[in-house]
């Protein structure tokens, strides 16, 4: 049985991640009205990355024969000042959904809802992954976006990202 604590958490945690995909879509389009195709690309497979953590979620509650509460997803719109500002928004993001993910393992673990923790263990490993991207891509502007061959290269690199795939669904 999924603590009641707990439960209240993960369904905030769909909001989170939802919102995230809808931030990513938002960043996505950024960069397409700047011409980076690439940089767009990119951002739209984190987009369906992060609904596939969201579906995570929901699966696991509907699994768990808990109730699922949807809430209102937090407006997106931002007005960025230049490519960075929306790189370092995004590592931002991602710090914020590591602390959310962590204080959830935290309750968890305090109600000793071993369940819960034990399907936690991925998101921490996942955002430590969603860290380190957010990270490396700001290293990469860092080292090429002023130089316009470089951030050519960059761009083509960020468009040749593959679509993401379910874990859950990978592993059976």
């Amino acid at each position: 049985m999924v603590n009641e604590k707990v439960v209240k958490l993960l369904n905030e945690q769909i909001n989170l991640e939802t919102f995230s995909s809808y931030l990513y879509l938002e960043i996505a389009n950024y960069f397409m009205d700047e011409g980076l195709d690439g940089f767009n690309h990119w951002f739209n497979m984190q987009l369906k990355e992060e609904l596939i953590h969201s579906r995570l979620i929901i699966d696991y509650l509907h699994d768990n024969n808990v109730s699922i509460k949807l809430s209102a997803i937090e407006d997106p719109s931002r007005d960025y000042k230049n490519h960075m500002e929306a790189l370092e928004e995004v590592l931002e993001h991602e710090q914020l959904i590591t602390r959310s993910i962590h204080n959830i393992y935290d309750v968890a673990m305090q109600e000793k809802d071993f369940r819960s923790m034990q399907f936690l263990d991925w998101f921490i490993e996942e955002q430590a992954e969603e860290e380190a991207n957010a990270n490396e891509l700001i290293d990469k502007y860092n080292l090429y976006g002023d130089d316009k061959k470089g951030l050519y290269l960059l761009n083509q690199e960020l468009g040749a990202r593959v679509e993401p795939t379910n874990p859950k669904l990978a592993a059976e």
